[in-house]
């Protein structure tokens, strides 16, 4: 760990003017109540919701109404499938807009394979989760070594608006993004920009953790120090500039991006807020007072519900032996019939059904009015009811979250724009070179020709990609287990009715289908297989046919063919029996 020197003390009191202006964030969150309201959203979320209680001997209990409402939601909202779609918009050269046609829809192939290798669909159910519980999801698009678009998850704890009424991320004056990380970590970064002996001594150790998201984040293993990230756009045109509290590790620079690569998701607007408003903070004073409830009711129980025993101690020559079972009892001056008299019980008073009626309905209302009632979360029997009408009753009761699965859509929007924002600037100069499938014909086993998917590079210019403007749409398709009942019931009907054939159902099923759509590929393939050899055969049967029919035509006296004749006689009878 850096020792700070008596020649750097006087250094240190001068702090860097991203640290001002994180400081001054910070001190406007506190107080609104941000860090707070952070802990507490994510402490009853995870069923921590007796924080700081001294109970004693009893054992706080819970019923958790919190989490099954955040999960059905953001798992009802993640049945949806989203496409990023790029729409070529270059309308006034047309001999350029069929090759940007073209680009877009390597670019749609490309962009759906990133989103897979990226883990997107696991990136994004946690920012949506994020969001539900504390009001917002946050990502920072960095670019790997490829230069191509990767995300990073920040905590709504971490990033700093310049304007915090403004929900739009583009419209920002500026964003601060604070990290901590490693000691050697930053050090190394100084180096690799230039920073000299002297600077590095000022990047020291800190434990400012108290603004980071989550009870345990507090507590660190190794040294690390608070960076700050500064993010804000000059002349149409992002800079970045980064810095620790006394010194600046990396001066400011044109990062050549038009558009901050930050994106955020909010649950739900909120007048005046750049963040939004969450699915918990609003739960907690019922949770609350349902936990209370509960409480009330099992210390009543312990206390009220069982007969209590009451002893005249000055009779009883051994009164510890009353708690325990098969001791005899000693009494004194008086006979066994009159122990009676002396142990007795008090009967338990009847105890009030209002407060179980009471707890029932707090926890029935709060699902209700949040819309996660028993309705709401689909609870019906598939057996006494069809796929349709149970997708049907689903969909009428999801209409509460038109309004998130709305932000999730421009959320991947905004996405969409960033990745091509950085594949404009990164590949400006060297181009963008990315894998395509393509069909192309190999030789088979047995001499034909078949078909085969390849992936081969496509490179797209510079000059293309800069030239290029596009259109980005989020196509949202459903794929709950009943959407997928009902689009595969309907791909049914069509095939017995005889209006697609097999080979064009099989084409039709979606990969994650109840049918084994691999299965009945190979299936379709192995026929093609067959059909060839067949043919194959009778294709080879007709030319020895053809070719007796001319040698007798050329000897007219049938009795006098030759031995050659005969052989051909021979391998035709021979071909014959190998078709059968």
């Amino acid at each position: 760990m850096n020792e700070i020197t008596k020649e750097t003390r006087e250094e240190l009191e001068i702090t860097t003017d991203e640290w001002k202006l994180y400081e001054k964030g910070k001190n406007y969150n506190e107080k609104r109540g941000l860090y707070a309201d952070t802990d507490r959203n994510f402490r009853f979320y995870n069923e921590d919701q007796w924080d700081g209680l001294k109970s004693g001997s009893i054992a706080p209990v819970t019923y958790n109404v919190i989490k099954p409402i955040v999960k059905y939601k953001v798992g009802n909202l993640l049945t949806n499938l989203l496409v990023i779609n790029y729409s070529a918009e270059n309308w006034e050269d047309e001999v350029f807009q069929r090759e940007a046609e073209k680009v877009c829809d390597k670019l749609n192939k490309h962009v759906a394979r990133l989103w897979e290798k990226d883990y997107m669909d696991y990136k994004l159910r946690r920012i949506v989760k994020q969001s539900c519980i504390n009001s917002e999801g946050v990502v920072y698009v960095n670019n790997d070594k490829n230069n191509e678009p990767q995300i990073e998850i920040i905590s709504k704890n971490n990033i700093y608006y310049g304007d915090e009424n403004q929900v739009d991320i583009q419209k920002q004056p500026y964003i601060l993004i604070a990290k901590r990380m490693p000691i050697e970590k930053v050090i190394e970064l100084a180096k690799e920009n230039k920073l000299s002996d002297e600077e590095i001594k000022n990047i020291t150790p800190d434990n400012l953790t108290s603004t980071e998201a989550g009870d345990s984040a507090k507590e660190e293993v190794d040294n690390k120090v608070l960076v700050i990230t500064k993010l804000t756009k000059k002349h149409d045109k992002v800079y970045t500039k980064v810095s620790a509290k006394h010194v600046v590790i990396k001066k400011e620079y044109d990062s050549g991006l038009t558009l901050y690569p930050v994106a955020h998701m909010i649950w739900e607007e909120l007048e005046g807020s750049a963040r939004g408003m969450g699915e918990v903070k609003y739960l907690i004073p019922n949770q609350i007072e349902i936990n209370r409830n509960l409480m009330r009711r099992l210390i009543s129980s312990k206390y009220f519900s069982y007969p209590q025993r009451v002893v005249n101690i000055e009779k009883i020559v051994n009164p510890k032996s009353i708690d325990k079972i098969g001791q005899t009892i000693k009494i004194r001056d008086m006979l066994v019939d009159d122990v009676k008299k002396y142990i007795g019980f008090l009967q338990p008073a009847p105890m009030s059904n209002d407060a179980d009626l009471i707890g029932n309905e707090l926890i029935t209302n709060t699902r209700e009015l949040a819309g996660a009632g028993d309705i709401a979360t689909g609870n019906v029997n598939p057996e006494q009811a069809s796929g349709r009408a149970i997708l049907a009753l689903q969909n009428v009761a999801q209409q509460t979250l038109n309004e998130q699965l709305m932000h999730i859509k421009m959320f991947v929007e905004d996405l969409g724009r960033i990745y091509i924002d950085q594949w404009k600037t990164y590949n400006k100069t060297n181009g963008m070179t990315i894998l395509e499938e393509v069909e192309v014909e190999v030789p088979g086993e047995n001499g034909e020709t078949k078909t085969e998917k390849q992936k081969k590079p496509y490179k797209i210019n510079g000059t293309v990609l800069e030239k290029l403007k596009t259109n980005v749409k989020v196509d949202v398709t459903p794929k709950s287990a009943y959407d997928k009942l009902a689009y595969e019931m309907s791909l049914e009907n069509l095939l017995s009715n005889k209006l697609i054939t097999f080979e064009e159902y099989v084409k039709l099923l979606p990969w994650d289908s109840a049918m084994p759509k691999a299965k009945l590929e190979e299936l379709l393939e192995h026929r093609e297989e067959e059909q060839a050899k067949i043919q194959q055969i009778e294709k080879q049967a007709i030319q020895m046919q053809n070719k007796m029919n001319g040698y007798i035509q050329e000897n007219e006296n049938i009795n006098n063919i030759d031995m050659e004749g005969q052989q051909l006689i021979d391998e035709i009878g021979n071909q014959g029996t190998a078709t059968m």
